[in-house]
């Protein structure tokens, strides 16, 4: 009886899973049919722009960080309005030396560009934080240490938070990979960049106008922030905390679409491994911290958002995992009882019954490959042959690694907890 329950339960919660999914790609439809009519224009003149102040935390990034600051200096908007500071973490390298050696170039001498030798706590958050106190822009941009914003990136998100200057507290834009075809795992880290941008993404906001600043490539209102008090230097993921906070304060975080940034993602199993345990593990904080918002009388979205992730990091996992287990474990006694019919799997269910896991299994692998081609067709160049098997194949070999994730994540998480052990900033390995 108890099994039957588990079995009841992970096909309910996968149905529900797949109505989301279906949910969030009509969405989506919505956002790419109305875009692809109202494309923007460019305008000569931007005196009328707010300033802004481009924030970057750096800590040992010494393979990158020259080429990135090029990037920045070169975005099209006017210079006079611009404040960059590069936030040298504790570092070890010679990040600091060759951002000076950048600076002492005759061609940004009249850029405001500023480097911040930093020797402090707080890692990421830290370093912003103490950023936020020099910066005189009206807006705050951050881009990670790897980051390739393209020309008109930083344009997009503030003709975006022009649009509703009361409403928007911030505005996020995409991110590429720009390793995307080095071996199968960056492939597959794209496939997923590229559907949770252009299906998840879009599709909530289309639908519900609700936002979450991921960490690099987007603005947020400096008064905002200082009114926040700056980021959460205990948070793991600062990103997501911070989208709780201006949510609480009755703004909005708007999509820019066409805000698009490049960076690095891992190539090496092991480095991908700890990037996401480490998200994994803040998200989970988050959601911990913010249930209340579920019991009291914070808005729908906040609610909304709450729920949104609680499912994705705990509900719909503890249902994969268990559909996982049923549907693994009686495949090999199958395979065991072809030479021992005397072996019985020790989950019984009626024919019916089990026969309902499979086909919820069968719609959740069609719906994740659906959404995949979905993303894939309104990101020019991606819809190809290759991307096809690979989204077809990736659900299960990537996919899985999910399940592995959370659950390390998790385990850390109450290890942490219980010891009360401190987490540090883990800076994601990069390559030349």
């Amino acid at each position: 009886m108890i099994v039957e329950g588990f079995l009841l339960f992970a096909i309910v919660s996968i149905w529900i899973a797949v109505f989301e999914s279906v949910v969030m790609m009509y969405g989506a439809i919505r956002f790419i049919r109305r875009e692809h009519r109202n494309p923007n224009a460019i305008p000569a003149d931007m005196d009328h722009f707010p300033t802004v102040t481009v924030m970057v935390p750096a800590h040992n990034e010494e393979i990158v960080i020259a080429t990135t600051v090029e990037h920045i200096l070169g975005l099209n908007y006017p210079q006079e309005k611009v404040q960059i500071i590069v936030i040298a973490d504790n570092c070890t390298d010679d990040t600091a030396g060759r951002l000076q050696r950048l600076k002492s170039r005759p061609a940004y001498q009249d850029r405001n560009l500023q480097i911040m030798e930093r020797v402090g706590t707080g890692g990421k958050s830290g370093a912003l934080n103490d950023a936020l106190k020099q910066a005189t822009g009206e807006w705050i941009c951050i881009y990670d240490a790897d980051a390739a914003p393209e020309r008109n990136a930083l344009f997009f998100l503030v003709q975006k938070a022009m649009e509703e200057p009361e409403k928007y507290g911030a505005v996020f834009g995409r991110n590429k990979a720009r390793n995307r075809n080095h071996n199968f795992l960056s492939s597959c880290i794209n496939l997923e960049l590229v559907t949770i941008q252009r299906v998840h993404h879009t599709g909530l906001w289309e639908l519900f106008k609700l936002g979450t600043i991921p960490g690099t490539n987007f603005i947020v209102r400096s008064a905002l922030m200082r009114e926040i008090g700056g980021w959460d230097e205990d948070a793991i993921t600062e990103d997501t905390a911070v989208s709780f906070e201006i949510l609480t304060r009755g703004q909005l975080i708007a999509l820019a679409p066409k805000a698009e940034a490049y960076q690095q993602e891992p190539e090496q199993l092991s480095v991908y491994m700890r990037q996401r345990e480490r998200w994994a593990k803040g998200n989970y904080r988050v959601v911990m911290d913010n249930l209340h918002h579920l019991f009291n009388t914070s808005s729908w979205r906040i609610k909304l958002h709450v729920l949104y992730y609680a499912a994705s990091y705990f509900w719909f996992m503890i249902a994969l995992i268990i559909s996982d287990i049923i549907f693994v474990v009686n495949i090999v006694y199958q395979i065991i009882g072809l030479f021992n019919p005397a072996v019985v799997s020790p989950f019984q269910f009626t024919s019916d019954v089990y026969i309902y896991l499979v086909i919820a299994w069968a719609l959740m692998y069609y719906i994740y490959v659906l959404q995949i081609n979905l993303a894939l067709a309104s990101d020019i160049g991606q819809s190809n042959t290759r991307n096809f098997i690979l989204s077809c194949v990736s659900y299960f070999t990537y996919a899985q690694l999910f399940l592995v994730i959370s659950l390390k994540a998790f385990y850390s998480m109450v290890v942490d907890r219980i010891s009360g052990r401190q987490n540090k900033w883990y800076k994601t390995q990069r390559f030349d």
